[in-house]
């Protein structure tokens, strides 16, 4: 099988980092996907991507697929003759739709019967002929933030393109992508080097392009960057603080890393750090640093994409970029702790939340009510929790917050604290956006927590209410990440919550008619769903969360116990066969109905062993159950109650249930009634499929 190795390169202007890796893999999953379509097998997949350039390299890519026989299958057999014994209108047109004449046809066995059929061998993908479609395919594909037009032409690319690389082993392949026709010539370091450069065959390519300072693995480069930076950071006594998101971006920015230490006075340090950082993150790209006890150091490390000859200068450009941003943030704080936070919520008027739904001053309002309701359930003070919820968006009219955007309720902390607010207040503007992201901290008081929750409800029920529920990959207002904060909150802080309730008490805030009847509904199965995902991702089987939502709860934290306590049921070796004897006794109380089976199973009526010991034991369970309930020790519960599969077993082995004596039938029903409910008290085991 003869093989070669190909490389596809798109030579740009420069690509949105953000965006980098995402563009480099949808790159490289097209064009393995239409190598797999067409047939075509290939070895180790290499895919490169830097500011300038997305490139894939594919390494013994079969140059000629196997022929491959193709069976096609018509109308059963029966149906190929007319009376007369002419081809019927199925067959002609069968062997029309083939190409072929109908004595060509074939009838075959299959699982449906005689069937006609034509087999014929098609040919087996070419490489060099089928590579263009594939690459101009992905290309097209590609998940690009925005397109843009350059020059002239009509083409479309994230970026305008300069040069396309397309080689099959040291064959350029002839075709056109994105309006440029394929070469072997690719471009260096925008700086450190100059012309095209001419490759030879595929593997060159990475040497070639670091011998013209560029490295082509984002891995590689985003490592050189991580190490520099520590190592950097060591210089001076300190600890680099390195975040994974502006590492990549960063990676995304340069082809050639050169990590440059700088400064900043010291007065700036009087400034929130958070600030500080914000500003070197968010709009410089650089690295902080922080002492041994994490306090933020007046150093900054940037990367750089050259070597110059001249780092200082490099470095003190740096410094005087970095310098007003700074300056900016001092203004700022200083000139926004001259207004209380408590004057700026009027004017929260004037900032929409949502056009139905009314101003931030309007959410201001309805999550006091909430907050107080909420209040006692969390735990919280009432006056504190309903105070941080008057507060918790003035500062987003702050300048501080409206320079550097995340900043919001950090920078309100810092005011509260200025304005002489109890720390718990303050400590809840902060912490009240928590979490913001999966894995992110829960807030760490009640007050927090509180009004934590208030927001999200307001927000959830809110806009569901006016029908703006997410809808595909589409959630503009989070729903999706406050719904999973929510279950967090509750479950993480061990709350007994009703979310439900919760809910109706957030809707019953807004006026009436501005939300869709049937709003809260809504909203709960909506965050339900979400328990759902959550439970997939820690690998529990839909079928365990099916057995409690059957029980239709209303708090959170009961539904987690309830689920983590049947997954652990559903692992003993008891529970497949429970399972189905709940199922079995489900399915013969619905048919039989269940007013037909006794309300109390009379001793009396018990005849064979077998009935006599399930009863016996259900009234010694259900004993040990109800006191283990009250502490909702749901596992323990289950636990106790797999030692009836074998009397279980053994009832339906020797007892007749459904007998002529109606009395004694009531009574069995009964019996198994009472057995069914005796699980139900924690989940519908019943709905369990137990993987052997």
């Amino acid at each position: 099988m003869s093989t070669e190795h190909v490389l596809v390169e798109i030579g740009t202007e420069e690509l949105p980092p953000k965006a980098l890796k995402n563009l480099r893999d949808a790159l490289a999953e097209g064009i393995n996907a239409g190598l797999d379509s067409a047939g075509l097998s290939y070895g180790q997949v290499h895919r490169y991507a830097s500011p300038r350039r997305l490139a894939v390299h594919i390494e013994d890519l079969q140059l000629q697929a196997p022929d491959q026989n193709v069976e096609s299958l018509g109308p059963p057999a029966d149906r190929a003759r007319e009376a007369d014994g002419s081809w019927s209108k199925a067959a002609l047109g069968f062997a029309k739709k083939n190409g072929i004449s109908p004595d060509q046809l074939q009838t075959v066995v299959t699982e449906k019967g005689l069937r006609l059929a034509y087999k014929s061998q098609v040919s087996g993908a070419n490489a060099a002929v089928c590579l263009p479609g594939i690459i101009e395919r992905s290309v097209r594909e590609l998940p690009a933030p925005r397109r843009m037009r350059w020059g002239s032409g009509r083409t479309e690319f994230v970026r305008p393109v300069h040069w396309i690389v397309v080689l099959l082993g040291e064959q350029v392949l002839e075709c056109e992508i994105l309006g440029k026709r394929a070469g072997n010539r690719t471009r260096g370091h925008r700086f450190h080097s100059s012309g095209e450069l001419t490759l030879k065959r595929p593997a060159d390519y990475c040497e070639l392009l670091r011998a013209h300072k560029v490295i082509a693995s984002f891995e590689e480069r985003r490592e050189r960057i991580r190490e520099q930076v520590v190592a950097a950071a060591l210089a001076l006594g300190a600890r680099a603080e390195i975040d994974p998101a502006l590492l990549d971006e960063v990676t995304g920015l340069v082809e050639w890393p050169v990590a440059l230490t700088g400064n900043f006075e010291q007065r700036f340090l009087q400034i929130p750090a958070e600030a500080l950082i914000s500003s070197m993150k968010e709009h410089q790209k650089y690295f902080h640093m922080v002492d041994a006890e994490g306090h933020l150091q007046a150093h900054f490390i940037a990367v750089s994409n050259l070597e110059s000859n001249d780092p200082a200068q490099v470095v003190e450009g740096n410094e005087r970029v970095i310098r007003p941003r700074l300056s900016d943030a001092d203004f700022f704080f200083r000139s926004d702790q001259k207004t209380p936070l408590v004057d700026r919520v009027e004017r929260l008027r004037d900032v929409v939340f949502q056009q139905k739904l009314g101003s931030l001053y309007d959410k201001t309002l309805r999550l006091q009510q909430l907050a107080r309701a909420l209040a006692g359930d969390v735990g919280a003070d009432p006056d504190q929790a309903v105070r941080a919820a008057t507060l918790c968006k003035a500062d987003l009219i702050s300048d501080l917050v409206g320079e550097f955007a995340d900043m919001q309720g950090i920078a309100g902390r810092y005011y509260a604290l200025n304005d002489g607010e109890a720390e718990a207040v303050a400590d809840a503007l902060q912490q009240h956006y928590w979490p913001r992201f999966a894995g992110d901290k829960l807030p760490q008081t009640p007050v927090a927590t509180t009004v934590a929750l208030a927001d999200r409800l307001d927000t959830l029920v809110g806009i569901f209410g006016i029908g703006q529920a997410p809808t595909g990959s589409r959630d503009p207002f989070a729903l999706r990440r406050a719904s999973l904060g929510v279950l967090r909150i509750v479950v993480g802080g061990e709350l007994e919550l009703d979310l439900r309730q919760y809910l109706q008490t957030a809707a019953a805030q807004y006026p009436a008619g501005v939300l869709a009847d049937g709003a809260v509904e809504a909203t709960f199965s909506y965050m339900l769903e979400r328990f759902r995902a959550w439970y997939e991702d820690e690998q529990i089987p839909a079928q365990v969360f099916q057995a409690v939502s059957a029980k239709q709860l209303n708090q959170p934290l009961d539904i987690h116990r309830r689920v983590h306590a049947v997954h652990a049921f559903a692992q003993l070796p008891e529970a497949s066969s429970l399972a189905a004897a709940n199922k079995r006794v489900s399915n013969l109380l619905e048919k039989q109905g269940a007013e037909s089976a006794a309300t109390e199973v009379s001793k009396d009526l018990l005849q064979e062993p077998a009935e006599v010991t399930l009863a016996q034991l259900i009234t010694e369970k259900a004993a040990i159950l109800a006191e283990l309930l009250r502490e909702k020790h749901y596992t323990e519960g289950l636990a106790i109650l797999a030692d009836l599969q074998s009397p279980v077993d053994d009832f339906f082995d020797q007892v007749m249930v459904m007998v002529e004596e109606p009395d004694l039938r009531a009574n069995r029903l009964g019996l198994l009634k009472s057995l069914r409910d005796l699980f139900l008290q924690v989940a519908d085991i019943s709905l369990l499929v137990v993987a052997k």
